[in-house]
């Protein structure tokens, strides 16, 4: 239920991103601004398109009253540490303060900073210059939005508008080793969420399963016996990783499922939070066998 609530707010989203496409405050702002974004790229590493992306629908195309009257488009609040100028809006809470700028230029540059400074965005910077999808969701999840549509909203802005264009695959400042990603992992905290009643955490593009099984006091191989994957099997970045045994049956909101073009029986048990060989004996499939495109399965 929940994946297709996200579904249908991107599906009303694009329509209304589309209904767009001609509108002029959208491609007036990108013409204004697309060479800050690409600066910022350019020194930060955070791609030019999520930064346009950013701006437009946080200042709503430079048009609310926060980068009206302070410059500030990515809706920055003050924060314990902030020392300069602010201003006072109504978002969440009434009459919150929000970070005031002397010009565009530094709000798209304390933007950078704001990413950069704080450690639950650090795994961000090892994504490519020219990965937005990755960012988008990474954004997400890293809490920047409390939107659950966040990350497809802002796919939408850069994907009607083409602002992928200028985002620059060489950059010369250098990435960090890959070598560092294990021990930047260590630093992120990840949220636990449950599904059919287990716990479990969705993978950032820069864990792996023993820094996970670390994070949770577990042995790596037990970890891996909970999410029935082999010691070869890599990590795929946004998989749920369950964090204690999966059950032998789902929910009782979820008697049946109808099996999609691609899934397999792993994945629809990993999907419903119960064991692979349960989702066999429920159905009287040989483990030889798939599960067909089109089979309705029962998960209980």
């Amino acid at each position: 239920m929940k994946k297709i609530k996200w579904l249908l707010s991107f599906i009303l989203f694009c329509g209304f991103a589309n209904s767009q496409v001609q509108n002029k405050a959208y491609l007036t702002y990108i013409e204004k601004y697309h060479s800050l974004a690409e600066k910022q790229q350019k020194l930060h590493r955070i791609p030019a398109s999520i930064i346009l992306a950013q701006g437009l629908l946080e200042s709503s195309a430079g048009q609310s009253y926060l980068s009206q009257r302070a410059n500030n488009h990515f809706g920055i609040k003050c924060n314990n540490d902030w020392t300069g100028e602010t201003i006072y809006w109504d978002d969440d809470e009434k009459n919150e303060c929000f970070r005031r700028y002397k010009s565009a230029l530094e709000s798209y540059e304390d933007h950078s900073l704001f990413l950069k400074k704080r450690q639950r965005y650090a795994f961000l910077f090892q994504l490519e210059p020219t990965d937005y999808q990755g960012w988008a969701f990474g954004l997400k999840k890293a809490g920047y939005a409390t939107d659950p549509a966040y990350a497809y909203k802002l796919i939408s802005i850069i994907e009607t508008y083409n602002l992928q264009k200028f985002d620059k695959a060489e950059l010369k400042e250098a990435t960090i080793a890959t070598s560092d990603i294990y021990r930047l992992s260590a630093y992120i905290s990840h949220k636990v969420f449950k599904n059919n009643g287990v716990p479990y955490v969705v993978a950032t593009p820069c864990d792996t399963y023993e820094n996970i099984a670390e994070e949770f006091s577990l042995e790596e191989e037990r970890l891996r016996n909970y999410n029935e994957v082999d010691a070869e099997t890599e990590l795929i970045a946004w998989e749920k990783v369950y964090i204690r045994p999966k059950k032998n049956k789902a929910s009782k909101n979820h008697p049946i499922h109808v099996v999609q073009e691609g899934e397999s029986m792993h994945s629809i048990a990993q999907e419903y939070g119960i064991k692979t060989e349960k989702l066999y004996q429920l159905n009287n499939i040989p483990y030889t066998e798939g599960a067909r495109v089109g089979q309705v399965l029962k998960l209980r």
